[in-house]
């Protein structure tokens, strides 16, 4: 299902905008910002989960590494969630169709 409302956001977004941006990582501690060869819509206002222009669903974190800075890193997509941040604290979880939408109407 999930999948499904992914698809139809990144139809929407590609055909109606707004525009891809070059997706970035970050390192767990949060201190540092990796390039991806990745281009897509943030999620979060934190920029820690985004969708990429061919539908996949990507956690935007990993460790942090010199190598990193200079190469930039390449994240594994994963499966998306109905829920982004369930299980967090309270307040920090989102519904994805309203991630989705609050993107579209950005």
């Amino acid at each position: 299902q999930a999948r499904a409302l992914i698809a139809t956001f990144v139809e929407r977004a590609l055909a109606d905008g707004p525009a891809p941006v070059e997706l970035r990582a970050r390192s767990y501690d949060g201190r540092a910002r990796y390039r991806t060869p990745l281009r897509g819509w943030y999620l979060r206002r934190d920029e820690s989960v985004a969708v990429d222009t061919a539908g996949e669903f990507y956690v935007l974190s990993t460790p942090a590494s010199l190598a990193a800075r200079v190469r930039g890193v390449v994240p594994a997509p994963s499966d998306p969630p109905l829920v982004l941040g369930a299980g967090g604290k309270d307040g920090e979880s989102l519904d994805l169709t309203q991630a989705l939408a609050r993107v579209l109407d950005a």
